[in-house]
């Protein structure tokens, strides 16, 4: 499976802008290429208080449904960021888009202090499967807690992927904790991070990720934008699971309802 990492520097509250960027990266991938990743909130970038009942859309909305195009034309798939508004609520949101529509939603579980004002956080973890490889999503500040890629592991997680919005100076932070998301689930993790300023003197840290299932980085972007093809052989799964399965051999489960849906898409609901 081959992976596109796309390590950009997006606006706030730009939602033009951020669409224009994600639908040229799409058209101008590789012809080869599986899946791009883009960075936490691609779409909509870290909307203000002010900019938020303005930029944000359904999953449904119009910007979903551009990039939607643009992943049929290219044939590809895509796990892109929005700002999602649900009634009359908000959340911080990532999607895994492919020719067929949305083949995962995922809701950021564990919020950002800064955002907790803004957004509400995801009542459940998911995977879904695609190309025969069971997928999770995550989104920034959750890969610092460990049982939310224990949970995607528990739903049989093969790879993680993760959009991320991490700046300085907590990139050192983010770079041990996905390889430790890696290692102990015995999985492959794909972390794209957002690079360059931001609103209210932000400055995003860059060094995307792709970690392997022994915990090994196979690539690390620098701090500037960047493109990114990695491939990845997930007959390494077995090697790293063939002694030891560290899903297997644990003493104590996540507690929560696990439903698994005709589809093929598990999910773990938080109690």
């Amino acid at each position: 499976m081959k992976i596109e990492l796309v390590q950009l520097a997006g606006r706030d509250g730009d939602t033009a802008y951020n669409l224009k960027r994600t639908i040229e990266a799409i058209e101008t991938c590789t012809p080869d290429t599986d899946l791009l990743v883009f960075p936490e909130t691609q779409l909509m970038g870290f909307a203000s208080a002010e900019q938020l009942n303005g930029v944000a859309e359904p999953v449904d909305g119009p910007t979903v449904q551009a990039v939607l195009r643009a992943v049929r034309e290219r044939d590809v798939a895509v796990v892109v960021g929005l700002a999602e508004r649900d009634g009359d609520r908000f959340f911080n949101t990532s999607l895994l888009l492919t020719p067929q529509g949305v083949a995962l939603s995922y809701r950021k579980t564990h919020l950002w202090p800064s955002e907790r004002d803004l957004f509400q956080p995801g009542d459940r973890f998911a995977t879904a499967l695609w190309k025969g490889v069971r997928v999770g999503l995550l989104i920034c500040y959750d890969i610092e807690l460990p049982e939310t890629a224990r949970a995607l592991g528990q739903l049989g997680a093969e790879l993680i992927l993760v959009t991320n919005g991490n700046m300085d100076p907590y990139g050192p932070v983010h770079r041990t904790a996905i390889m430790a998301r890696a290692q102990e689930n015995q999985a492959f993790a794909v972390m794209v991070n957002r690079c360059g300023g931001g609103d209210e003197g932000l400055m995003f840290a860059g060094a995307s990720a792709v970690v392997d299932p022994m915990g090994r980085l196979l690539f690390e972007a620098g701090r500037e934008e960047c493109r990114q093809v990695v491939e990845l052989d997930f007959q390494l799964l077995k090697t790293a699971r063939h002694d030891y399965d560290y899903l297997k051999d644990r003493r104590l489960r996540l507690v929560g309802e696990q439903i698994a849906h005709a589809d093929g898409r598990r999910e773990l609901l938080i109690p």
